[in-house]
């Protein structure tokens, strides 16, 4: 009883534990809960495909049109209160669904949801930024990052169940009601902190463009990687269950089982993961996970089995498993202590181009030429950020 009340201790101070990694955790499971549920809703609005494809892209639009300016309301409220105006955004908008009529009003409520998750997201990093050391921030990303993949996995199966038995916008209710109590766990243990203040100017409105001027180098060079590392990874979710259905004519449950696997092994990695990235540097995370994705890439047009697919998908998820918030971790160790907010607000956005960009890239190369010459391409991504992080960004990890 005596050590569970130790443990018990430790995770209530413990600085991440409760105030983000568990709200983190709901969050991405309540982003799972909608993947199997909002392509089904938007086409009960009797629409073509294409609408369905803008109705989802529409959160990822949000987040970026807001991760600038996210950045600025974050200097002006704080973390803490930053942090639940995006959560009380993402509630409410996402509630709204369950009385959504038409697109239109489909589209918008998916916009605000963008945008509290911008907030959301951003208040996180800053807040993790502050509160952990340096030579702790590896693990520290790569738990959360951990965590985030656990929830996202388990999520879409507990949507599905639920749309089945109760009717898909039940879970737009079911949501609300997990993100409620995310409002109420911030609330509850978050610590009000205050940003530390921007040097040089004593006029908020010059913070971003400032940031931008002193960190411009920084941003263009690991920006490049990351944009170049975003996509890869972003690429690999739309090429291997194209591929296995398009050229390999897989059913759907042998493709859901291939994901699912690749998904587990992923997820398995996240601890050594951070131990690598504090204990050796970042770049050995950074490198290796990169790399070994582009290889596994540029493999499977060569795949020509359900076996030989599941092989190189699992490869490709052995190469994500060693990265998991490197790109958090690395973002963090650049920011600027007194402009903290402003610069990971532009590494985000940075971020979210590479994600953003890849379906595109991949839908595009495809069209003109090939699927394989599409899944090349995307290959040749992870290749050139592997270049860009080993030879034009330093190693951020101090060692004294």
């Amino acid at each position: 009883m005596m050590g569970g009340g130790k443990v018990i201790r430790k995770i209530r101070n413990h600085p991440l534990v409760l105030p983000i990694y568990l709200p983190s955790f709901l969050g991405s499971m309540c982003g799972g809960l909608l993947i199997p549920v909002l392509p089904l809703y938007i086409i009960s609005f009797n629409v073509s495909y294409g609408m369905v494809g803008l109705v989802l892209a529409s959160h990822g639009i949000g987040m970026m049109m807001s991760d600038v300016p996210a950045g600025l309301i974050l200097r002006r409220l704080g973390e803490k209160q930053s942090m639940l105006l995006g959560v009380a955004l993402t509630t409410l908008s996402t509630l709204a669904l369950y009385w959504a009529q038409n697109i239109p009003q489909a589209i918008v409520l998916r916009l605000i949801s963008g945008f509290g998750i911008a907030i959301f997201g951003i208040s996180r990093h800053t807040y993790i930024t502050d509160v952990i050391a340096l030579t702790n921030r590896g693990r520290a990303y790569a738990l959360f990052g951990g965590l985030m993949r656990v929830g996202k996995f388990a999520g879409p199966a507990i949507g599905g169940f639920v749309a089945a038995i109760f009717g898909l916008r039940t879970v737009f209710l079911l949501f609300s009601v997990l993100y409620a109590l995310i409002f109420i766990i911030v609330v509850t243990f978050l610590a009000k902190r205050d940003l530390p203040t921007f040097k040089s100017s004593s006029q908020p409105g010059n913070h971003l463009y400032l940031t931008i001027k002193r960190q411009s180098r920084v941003l263009l060079t690991a920006g490049v990687g990351q944009i170049f590392g975003q996509m890869i990874r972003s690429g690999v979710t739309v090429i291997i269950p194209l591929y296995a259905a398009e050229v390999l004519g897989l059913k759907v449950e042998a493709i859901g089982l291939i994901v699912s696997i690749a998904a587990a092994i992923d997820m398995s990695l996240f601890y050594p993961a951070g131990l690598l990235m504090d204990r050796r540097g970042r770049k050995h995370a950074i490198l290796p996970c990169f790399f070994i994705q582009a290889v596994g890439l540029a493999l499977i047009p060569f795949t020509y089995s359900f076996t030989s697919l599941l092989a190189i998908a699992s490869l490709i998820s052995f190469g994500n498993g060693l990265g998991p918030g490197t790109m958090l971790t690395l973002g963090s160790d650049l920011a600027p202590d007194d402009s903290r907010a402003e610069f990971l607000s532009l590494w985000r956005f940075i971020g979210d181009i590479g994600h953003t960009s890849a379906p595109l890239v991949v839908g595009a190369v495809a069209a003109i030429a090939t699927l394989p010459v599409a899944t090349w391409v995307v290959s040749a991504t992870g290749l050139f950020a592997v270049v860009v992080f080993a030879f034009h960004v330093p190693e951020t990890l101090k060692k004294h």
